[in-house]
């Protein structure tokens, strides 16, 4: 029997079946615009179709000029059609299904072109949009058409309308950007008259035996959004219009609750996925926070919806489905909701791709992982993220690895991430590579400091050093002081930070240290997720009687300790380092707890009284049962001179080679180059 019968289970949607109730949800990942943009993306896609994927969706490409996401913006046209049949080919090929987004960014749209319902700008957005025009709907409708019939030609199985996410044809349907007086605004019936117009267009220009998904915005999640009961004849109406499909969207990008960045509780938003299908005769998608095949197949077994969407799930693991289906669930490398290399790429212009798989959207660049010519003896010292990734690609191209590690389990710093609360999906990771490490057969030597001379008599062809970091102090503050912790201590016995706690660096250690010292709780349970306590805390209606599905939240949250972060720079722009899609949300989880936040400080001497401080200039005392240190971090290679008199060819990676910046995007990304060039 299979281990996920729901999940695995086909799905029949007429004159086409669907193998499982996977759908890949469209990101859009750069390669949309890249010079080599559709033989990357054929790899791309074809890899998750390999893979097991039931339905594909590729990122947003515009059906015209003025709804290109930028400047550069994809836009489906007669001349493009050749390129994307090469995609469709590599898919077609992997027997997979594919359909093409159909996105017009109204006034999102970053060109000087932008258009909208009406011309009120977006804050997320410093461009004001241009009312469209009676003719101009009229024209966007067929442009839409046209778009989907192009798709048909280039072989695609069909397309998603996105209607979601705070693009155009949701700013139709909100009463907060739509404030037109014609028949496209006013009433419910008139902002929802576009979509099912666009609908209604491509199934008449594409035929029956298109798939045609529409991506309902499901919760908007800002003010003067829908109400449940717009939602719900939004999607009747599309779906006597001719969809397929109704794939929900969680959240406009300009909401200030998160809606997909780790500390959002798995399956937060199947709740109103449910209550949606309830009034459908249409298979209904769930979104967001869906990342391991129980949790999907329990959604499915439940009755919430008849698929799930799991985008950056597929970016992590191309073989999400296959894994699933052979029954080798901890060897699925879960996505753990980051957001580092994909969402913070995407929205500051750069190509998409993702901190625990750094292959996604660049396969080609990385390869197939094949055996060398002759496989070598390689010594792999240190189990953190970098090691891990070494010493898995080292064992998958076929060598013969030992993997050394000091302490008594594998993780390194993503054993002090897991301990975070909203970030416990990082365990995950672990958990991945121990499967991959037993699986592969590579030798893991824990409680085993790897000295130089044992590494030389050994006689390695390869060592690759992922040594790590360890904390740096602060020569004024010293670590004797029973006061003092550093953030490793901190976070791994959080039981000794007393009832204030003053926290020297606000960097991401800091604002983790803030974040676990400030929670009344500490790190919680991923597969019992506090789904209310979320919605409660950010606001969010779960009884969906206000527009946008908003209430107010509470001013501050509970509290366990009365915790400052101090940082040398100037100024009050706390976070500024963090990330770029869910930094806001850190800040603002931090500061609803009551923690204060400092700038402008010079670090004196510690005395018996507490902190000697100044701030722009003027002297303080701060005066805390705890002091914890988050200035930074030192690399630790000190046997890499020895290896390298004794000239024992060896990499440095990760925290070990520099770690001025060190995240785990670059450390897991230079572990994996490295095994790849031995």
């Amino acid at each position: 029997m299979s281990p996920y019968p729901h999940l695995l289970s086909p799905l029949n949607l007429g004159f086409v079946t669907l193998p499982n109730r996977t759908l890949m949800g469209s990101m859009h990942t750069g390669l949309e615009e890249a010079p080599d943009g559709y033989d990357r993306q054929a790899r791309f896609f074809s890899r998750r179709a390999q893979g097991g994927a039931g339905l594909i969706v590729t990122g947003g490409v515009s059906p015209n000029e003025a709804g290109r996401l930028g400047r550069n913006g994809a836009v489906m046209r007669e001349a493009v059609v050749a390129g994307h049949a090469r995609i469709t080919t590599a898919v077609r090929q992997s027997r997979g299904l594919i359909v093409l987004q159909l996105l017009h960014a109204g006034r999102y749209a970053r060109h000087d072109g932008l258009v909208a319902p009406s011309p009120i700008a977006s804050r997320i957005n410093p461009l004001t949009p241009r009312e469209l025009t009676e003719d101009e709907i009229l024209l966007t409708i067929e442009d839409f058409a046209n778009a989907a019939m192009l798709a048909k030609e280039a072989g695609y199985d069909g397309v998603e309308i996105m209607g979601s996410e705070g693009y155009l044809l949701n700013q139709f349907l909100a009463p907060r950007t739509n404030q037109r007086t014609d028949r496209w605004g006013g009433s419910a019936a008139n902002r929802q008259r576009l979509p099912a117009e666009i609908v209604r267009a491509v199934r008449a220009r594409c035929g029956e035996e298109f798939i045609l998904v529409y991506r309902q915005s499901l919760l908007d999640l800002v003010e003067g959004g829908s109400t449940f009961d717009e939602v719900v004849d939004q999607a009747k109406t599309v779906a006597a219009a001719g969809a397929n499909l109704v794939n929900t969207g969680i959240g406009w990008h300009e909401a200030r609750i998160p809606t997909i960045a780790h500390m959002v509780p798995r399956g937060a938003f199947a709740w109103a996925a449910a209550r949606l299908r309830s009034h459908l005769n249409l298979p209904v998608v769930a979104s967001n926070r869906i990342n391991t095949p129980e949790l999907a197949d329990r959604l499915i077994a439940d009755g919430n919806a008849d698929m799930v969407s799991m985008a950056r799930p597929f970016l992590s693991d191309p073989d999400f489905v296959a894994k699933a289906r052979a029954g080798r669930r901890a060897a699925i490398n879960v996505c753990i909701g980051c957001n580092q290399a994909c969402l913070d790429n995407a929205f500051t212009g750069q190509l998409t791709t993702c901190m625990v798989n750094p292959a996604a959207c660049r396969e080609a660049e990385f390869g197939d992982v094949a055996g060398p010519i002759e496989p070598k003896r390689v010594a792999v010292v240190g189990a953190g993220p970098a090691g891990l990734a070494a010493a898995v690609t080292s064992a998958e191209r076929g060598h013969r690895v030992t993997l050394f590690e000091m302490s008594e389990r594998i993780g390194g710093q993503f054993n002090l991430a897991r301990r975070i609360p909203g970030k416990e999906d990082y365990a995950e990771t672990i958990a991945y590579y121990g499967a991959r490490l037993s699986e592969l057969g590579v030798e893991v030597r824990l409680g085993t400091l790897a000295r130089a001379q044992e590494l030389l008599a050994a006689a390695y062809d390869h060592v690759i050093l992922a040594t790590g970091v360890e904390p740096r102090a602060l020569d004024s503050v010293g670590v004797d002081d029973p006061r003092v912790l550093t953030y490793a201590q901190a976070i791994e016995m959080p039981e000794r930070a007393g009832d204030t706690v003053a926290i020297l660096g606000a960097g991401g250690i800091g604002f983790d240290v803030a974040q676990l010292l400030a929670h009344p709780t500490g790190a919680g349970d991923p597969t019992e997720p506090d789904i209310e306590g979320f919605s409660r805390d950010w606001g969010i209606d779960t009884a969906f009687t206000e527009r946008g599905a908003l209430q107010r939240p509470p001013t501050s949250w509970p509290a366990a300790r009365r915790v400052t972060i101090f940082q040398r720079k100037p100024g009050s722009a706390f976070g500024a380092g963090l990330s770029k899609t869910r930094g806001w949300a850190n800040v603002q989880e931090v500061a609803r707890r009551g923690v204060a936040m400092t700038g402008d400080v010079v670090y004196g001497h510690l005395s018996l009284e507490g902190l000697h401080i100044t701030v722009g200039g003027i002297p303080r005392l701060v005066v805390a049962d705890t002091f914890v240190l988050c200035i930074g971090q030192e690399p630790q290679a000190g046997i890499a001179p020895a290896l390298a008199a004794g000239r024992v060819p060896y990499s440095l990676v990760g925290g070990a080679r520099d770690a001025a910046g060190l995240d785990a995007v670059r450390a897991i990304e230079e572990g994996t180059r490295a095994a790849l060039t031995i």
